[in-house]
């Protein structure tokens, strides 16, 4: 039973391990190489390959000469696990038994892109993982398996992906022997129940203070550290905002009304913000800033 293999992150790297922990043969890894602008803080599929002697490669698996190479070895599944790039439909076709992907959601909801800081930001109390059949339409095939893990209303993004990444694990553990011996589970999916969204960049996480007090929490602590951050600006410097809170009260949007706690006003409540970082300063406490009750954020 041969495998061919698409991953990256702490999903692929996971989810390897626990392939190899079941005696399942990987002929090839494709991965990716790390963005010099992106902020590393997962563990290393390419290093995992390499502490087991597997070949991988961060070239496409779609250039043409990958093609030809998974063509070449035949494998019995592909599985993608976090992988960066949509696998061409004549590579789907190609393993005997199938093409499966493993995306991080309750599937069909939040299908497309970061499903995790989606979810958190907006508001959802529940996710999970889903390891299905990949087709030509992104995260559309039949579900082999799923599990799902709750949201805290406290959970940052980080601490949502954590329990997601583990929720894949089992998962896989459960559908890998199924998987290989065909008596796995396919279960058609129902799109209309579900939803697609796209990637996210840096300057989607502009705060709104229009939004509410809860909207624009979710938003901090769904792009929170390791992601980019949400932000405002405050006379034409922007701050980022790492960690805030919601609380009871009105005032007008962006407008401080208390310097302890730092509470700013929204379109419903107030926010406490708690650690800020001006453009090329540290992070600190909101309380090592001098704002006024005048500031205006924008």
């Amino acid at each position: 039973m041969k495998l061919v293999v698409c991953a990256y992150h702490s999903v692929g790297y996971r989810c390897i391990e626990e392939l190899l922990r079941q005696e399942a043969e990987i002929s090839l890894i494709f991965t990716h190489d790390d963005s010099p602008t992106e902020q590393i803080w997962f563990s290393s599929v390419r290093d995992l390959a390499e502490k087991h002697g597997i070949p991988w490669l961060t070239s496409s698996i779609n250039e043409p000469e990958n093609i030809e190479r998974v063509r070449e070895l035949w494998p019995d599944f592909i599985f993608s696990f976090y992988y960066r790039n949509m696998i061409k439909p004549e590579l789907l076709e190609i393993p005997d038994k199938g093409a499966l992907n493993l995306h991080g959601s309750y599937l069909p909801k939040y299908r497309g892109r970061v499903p995790v800081n989606w979810a958190v930001i907006n508001g959802e109390t529940e996710t999970g993982a889903t390891l299905h059949y990949m087709v030509v339409k992104p995260d559309a095939g039949d579900i082999v398996d799923q599990e799902k893990v709750p949201i805290l209303f406290s959970d940052t993004a980080h601490d949502v992906f954590t329990k997601v990444t583990d929720a894949a694990v089992t998962v896989l553990r459960r559908s890998w022997p199924k998987l290989a011996d065909g008596t796995a589970s396919r279960i058609a999916l129902d799109l209309s129940a579900g939803s697609y969204f796209g990637g996210r960049g840096p300057a989607d996480g502009r705060i709104n203070w229009s939004k509410s007090a809860v909207q624009i929490y979710n938003l901090v602590r769904g792009v929170t550290h390791p992601y980019p951050g949400a932000f405002t600006e405050l006379n034409g410097e922007r701050i980022l905002v790492w960690s805030a809170w919601p609380v009871a009260g009105s005032a007008t949007p962006g407008r401080v009304v208390s310097l302890d706690p730092l509470l700013v006003g929204t379109g419903d409540g107030l926010l406490e913000l708690r650690s800020l970082q001006r453009d090329g300063g540290p992070e600190v406490s909101a309380a090592a800033y001098l704002f006024s009750e005048s500031d205006q954020f924008a």
